[in-house]
């Protein structure tokens, strides 16, 4: 029955993920698919550029939020760390390659934040405040996603998680490394857009 109930809640993480906010979001305002206009990503900082404000911040607490509802949902239900750690990346990887929607998902920054914050708030918290203080000097988002994503690593071995939460860092980062390699490249060659202050 724990292994049933592992398997279930870990399909259900994917479900879960796979739940594109940013085209919902998109759909409901009359902006159409994201995927088709801006970055083609259908993340949150694409909808503020083809949506605006309020578009963002819904479709940045949707990605939230289903990064959280998994893990919490797990933890109640008294799933052991290697099964919330599979739960977790069945999540993130919904987001990434969502069954609802072809398997064209976003880039995984703020569903992996909620994740990170439902898991390990130390790390979270940590995590969110480099990015904010990447963002307030760059004003790059994604330099402040690879910079945050990338000093999760030292930083969740300076905390004292399980084993099976460091694994999954050190799945998560690389994959989000990877959904940025379009970003990379602009940075490394100066095209990459800052937003600008208002």
């Amino acid at each position: 029955m724990s292994l049933l109930l592992d398997v279930v809640l870990t399909g259900g993480g994917y479900l879960v993920g796979s739940i594109a906010t940013a085209i919902l979001v998109a759909r409901a305002l009359g902006l159409g698919d994201p995927r088709l206009s801006g970055s083609g990503n259908p993340g949150a900082t694409n909808i503020l550029r083809i949506g605006g404000r309020k578009a963002a911040l819904l479709t940045l607490l949707g990605d939230l939020i289903k990064g959280v509802v998994p893990i919490v949902i797990a933890r109640l239900l008294g799933l052991e760390d290697w099964a919330l750690a599979a739960v977790a990346l069945a999540t993130f990887l919904g987001h990434l390659y969502p069954v609802f929607f072809g398997f064209r998902g976003g880039k995984g920054v703020a569903t992996a934040l909620g994740i990170l914050l439902a898991l390990l708030p130390v790390l979270g918290l940590s995590v969110l405040g480099l990015w904010i203080l990447v963002f307030a000097v760059t004003r790059v988002s994604s330099m402040a996603a690879l910079l945050a994503a990338i000093g999760a690593v030292p930083i969740v071995f300076a905390v004292p998680p399980e084993t099976s939460m460091r694994v999954l860092i050190m799945v998560l980062v690389p994959l989000i490394l990877w959904r940025h390699r379009s970003n990379i490249r602009r940075l490394l060659d100066g095209s990459e857009s800052p937003f600008k202050k208002r």
